[in-house]
């Protein structure tokens, strides 16, 4: 897959990709503001969703067993492939289950840098128990392959916690899409056990930089778990840095202060000198 190439008064440059990969309970469509904001500052934005799923909101609501059987290793497998696809090592963002899928490719020594935001945690971090319930019992009279979906008060409690009763409900109506349960209970949701996938070669030395975010009012993945991701990394000599944002939850990339923290990310790509042109 080769970068987006423009002339600029002759020359020849090769724009720097960037890969988005959204979480659990949200379709694809929810990076639709940091695609237009990082396409506006020059780079070549790609926002796949996970394998098979429908091309939009509704049709992933009315068609849930697209993604029945889903589980973690086919999802990381999937941007692995797309990844390894450039000719220009993209920069990997994700949230929640997304920022653990880049933290595990990053590992792997792909993609140029990574950000985690709210990452659901890596390795021997665990979810809180009360939250590991909440994520896989939200319907438990279901059958164990079939999807998982939030009510929009459940939504509101778990994700949109620290916005408005109406912008949560319109975050719900635009982005929001059931979850496979396979991928939640690989994630230990509702278990005592993760899938072997859900691991990141934290020591790892030669890998590109790693930007950790989270929102200190998260229920979701709270900020407490994300600390304790970010430690992991304490022991590797490549760059790992941490953003805590206050009065945020995990609702941090789609509700009205993603500005933030989009800005404060490519920002911080900039002080790692990953800009919008490739070197």
């Amino acid at each position: 897959m080769r970068g987006i190439r423009q002339v600029l008064g002759g020359p020849v440059v090769i724009r720097t990709p960037v890969v988005f990969i959204h979480g659990a309970w949200l379709h694809a469509v929810s990076w639709e503001s940091w695609a237009e904001r990082f396409t506006a500052q020059g780079f070549d934005v790609r926002t796949p969703g996970w394998p098979g799923e429908p091309g939009t909101v509704r049709d992933a609501r009315q068609r849930p067993e697209a993604l029945r059987g889903l589980g973690l290793g086919a999802v990381i497998d999937h941007y692995e492939r797309l990844v390894r696809e450039f000719d220009t090592p993209p920069v990997l963002i994700g949230h929640g289950v997304g920022g653990l899928v880049a933290q595990c490719l990053i590992g792997e020594g792909l993609g140029r840098a990574a950000v985690a935001l709210a990452p659901t945690p890596v390795n021997d971090v665990p979810l809180p128990a009360s939250q590991a319930r909440s994520w896989c019992l939200a319907d438990g009279d279901a059958g164990d392959d079939e999807p998982v979906f939030l009510s929009a008060e459940q939504f509101r409690y778990g994700i949109a916690n620290t916005v408005g009763v109406e912008e949560s409900f319109r975050l719900y109506e635009r982005y929001a899409v059931p979850a496979p349960r396979r991928l939640l209970v690989d994630l230990g949701c509702g278990t005592d056990t993760r899938h072997a996938r859900a691991r990141a070669d934290t020591g790892n030395t030669g890998r590109g930089p790693l930007l950790v975010v989270s929102g200190q009012e998260d229920r979701l993945v709270p900020d407490s778990v994300t600390r304790a991701v970010y430690r992991l990394y304490g022991d590797s000599t490549a760059v790992s840095e941490l953003k805590q944002f206050a009065d945020r939850g995990h609702s941090l990339v789609v509700d009205s202060g993603w500005r933030t923290v989009a800005d404060h990310v490519l920002a911080w790509l900039a002080v790692q000198g990953v800009g919008a042109f490739a070197n």
